[in-house]
């Protein structure tokens, strides 16, 4: 039986950028960096307090995701946060635009929509 979510990877443009991104701003733990020479390289692995993982990957020159309209495939990314409007200032006083905050029809929960350094669509929603 599944059990949940171990970790989501991400292919990153600028490595240095990301790790930013997702250690400095966004406040992940870093659990493992590994250069592979072989494949020119970076791997980060990093940690949410539940545990789940997100695996950042550097391969050099691959292609931008392709993203509106929105293709199949993985949609984004999103974190349960306990205030949103708490993470939302913390978020636009780091520069990072944010979305409006929504309200979720079917739970009644607040939500919104962000970017990482390459586009890809994150999203918090209010526990």
């Amino acid at each position: 039986m599944l059990k949940g979510i171990h970790h989501a990877a991400i292919i990153c443009s600028n490595y240095e950028k990301t790790k930013f991104f997702y250690v400095s701003i966004l406040g992940l733990e870093i659990a493992a960096e590994n250069y592979r020479d072989s494949r020119d390289s970076y791997k980060l692995d990093l940690k949410l307090p539940d545990g789940s993982q997100i695996e950042i990957f550097s391969f050099p020159d691959r292609p931008a995701r392709p993203s509106y309209p929105e293709a199949r495939g993985l949609r984004h990314l999103a974190f349960s946060v306990a205030s949103i409007k708490t993470f939302v200032t913390y978020l636009e006083s780091a520069g990072i635009d944010v979305e409006p905050i929504r309200i979720d029809e079917y739970t009644g929960k607040k939500y919104t929509f962000f970017k990482d350094p390459d586009d890809l669509p994150l999203e918090l929603y209010e526990q």
